[in-house]
């Protein structure tokens, strides 16, 4: 199994660690659960030094969202399967790293971006904007393998539609992960949502045609 941090340095800066505690405490309880002092106690800094670096609650949940596309996307720009020559077996080894990124409780591998909007869509614009930007830097990520594969095998079919498409099956097997009653069973069902989706790729690859 893949560490599930290993995108992410160790923080060494205050405002790091209030990031890193954010990736941590909302991840497991929500934006609305988790308070100020929380985040305050688990990355042991002051309030003081929470408001030097963040206006409120909100501007951290927004930069949070900044910092988990940022580092996300730098991971996956970087890691080994681009080094495949074929575009359509780019796209799979993505889908094959991501399976193999969940493992553990649902609060390890999950998405703290899709976390945050789920609660905060509609109150905070923000946050809205900055998760909205988070997940669909990670599909924009997709779309340039996603068109060579098309353009070179001919399929009818659209590559920044495919890559949405793609976030929405990685976002909704975390959602199907967060209701199961036990961790085995959740990586195994976010795993499986993973998998339908690549045999849907590799059959809409030999096919040649979206239905």
């Amino acid at each position: 199994m893949i560490p599930n941090r290993s995108f992410r340095p160790a923080p060494v800066t205050a405002r790091d660690r209030l990031l890193e505690a954010g990736v941590k405490l909302i991840r497991r309880q929500g934006f609305a659960a988790t308070s100020v002092d929380e985040l305050c106690r688990e990355a042991g800094v002051t309030k003081g030094a929470f408001f030097h670096h963040f206006a409120s609650k909100e501007d951290l949940g927004a930069r949070l969202a900044d910092y988990w596309g940022a580092s996300t996307s730098g991971f996956f720009s970087e890691a080994p399967f681009r080094q495949h020559g074929d575009p359509l077996d780019r796209v799979l080894a993505y889908l094959d790293l991501r399976i193999a990124l969940i493992g553990g409780p649902a609060e390890g591998f999950s998405c703290v971006a899709g976390t945050m909007v789920q609660e905060a869509f509609l109150t905070s614009g923000a946050i809205r904007s900055a998760c909205r930007d988070s997940i669909m830097g990670n599909a924009d990520l997709m779309v340039d393998d996603l068109r060579a594969a098309i353009a070179a095998r001919g399929v009818d079919a659209d590559a920044e539609s495919l890559a949405r498409h793609m976030q929405a099956v990685i976002q909704g097997a975390f959602v199907l992960a967060k209701i199961q009653d036990d961790e085995a069973t959740a990586g195994e069902v976010a795993r499986e949502s993973l998998q339908h989706f690549k045999r849907y790729l590799t059959l809409l690859f030999e096919k040649g045609t979206v239905q």
